[in-house]
């Protein structure tokens, strides 16, 4: 549905996207993640036609975007950065506007008109300017235009940036909603958004692909992976006791709440041991917790080279 075949964008010797390829298939919600002027944006652009690549291909259901660009931008419904609107405009003339630029026959932009307003909950705005929203109704007026036409693929640049946890929930609600009908790329630096909505990731740094892999993939990758924590006040369990289970690799203590992490060894499994040192132990334990890995360190890792 989206493919892109090592494309490539340069401002003089800067290179903003070098060699990006990359695909997502039907009814996948394709997270694009990276730090900020990882190229992200610059890769979003040239898929979906508003920006010519230095070289390299993009295309949208089997359309070059460069070769069928009218064919490609049909197949898409694209949220740019910061959901760009006519901000003098009101909800009801900037969807009309949409209507008519898309070319929906009559009849067919009435009922998609109404289910779009419908869906995104945007009935009681339909009168106002969209300079007096607030940034989770311009977000949803951005969707809202851009699934106007039912479009097979989206791609959405940033969809939750600057939002209040609020506003994210509700617009990540929607992305849901949508995703089981549509191949979506979502660009993003939050970590938060791909556990959230992404079941497949591309990292990306200085416009380079570092990793392509699934969230649960990635997290395997973590140290934590496998570990198990847990929080014991004032138990008087010692790293010593823990460190003769024959599974344990190393042993962690958070020097501000005390909350102690068992590492196993390669191919061990530590919770079950520990659960039952503690039982034996008489000890008591508010938390236990096995993890499944940190998404934070993994993203560190790949982009900056960090291993701790």
């Amino acid at each position: 549905m989206i493919e892109a075949d090592r494309l490539t964008r340069c401002y003089g010797r800067l290179m903003a996207v070098d060699a990006l390829s990359l695909r997502a298939e039907p009814g996948q919600v394709l997270g694009l993640l990276g730090p900020n002027g990882a190229g992200k944006s610059t890769a979003m652009r040239m898929i979906a036609g508003f920006l010519a690549p230095t070289s390299g291909t993009a295309r949208v259901c089997g359309h070059d975007v460069q070769r069928e660009p009218l064919k490609a931008k049909r197949a898409l419904g694209y949220l740019p950065e910061g959901a760009p609107s006519y901000g003098e405009m009101t909800v009801r003339e900037f969807l009309t506007f949409i209507l008519r630029v898309r070319a929906l026959r009559a009849e067919t932009g009435r009922r998609r008109f109404e289910e779009v307003v419908t869906h995104l909950q945007l009935e009681e705005v339909l009168e106002q300017c969209i300079d007096t929203l607030s940034k989770g109704l311009r977000r949803r007026v951005g969707l809202a235009q851009a699934i106007l036409h039912d479009p097979p693929v989206l791609m959405l640049d940033e969809p939750t940036d600057g939002l209040d946890p609020n506003q994210k929930h509700a617009v990540r609600q929607l992305i849901d909603s949508m995703a089981r009908e549509r191949t979506i790329l979502i660009s993003t630096h939050l970590l938060e958004e791909v556990h959230a909505l992404c079941n497949r990731v591309v990292i990306i740094a200085r416009g380079r692909l570092l990793a392509d892999a699934t969230p649960a993939e990635l997290e395997a990758r973590s140290r934590y992976h496998g570990a198990v924590s847990f929080s014991a006040p004032g138990s008087g369990v010692s790293q010593e006791m823990l460190g003769r289970l024959p599974q344990v690799a190393a042993i962690e203590v958070d020097p501000l709440d005390g909350r102690i992490t068992v590492f196993p060894k390669p191919g061990a499994r530590v919770l079950e041991p520990v659960e039952d040192l503690l039982r034996q132990q008489g000890l008591e334990v508010s938390e236990i917790q096995l993890e499944r890995g940190r998404l934070d360190e993994v993203f560190r890792q790949i982009t900056t080279g960090e291993t701790a």
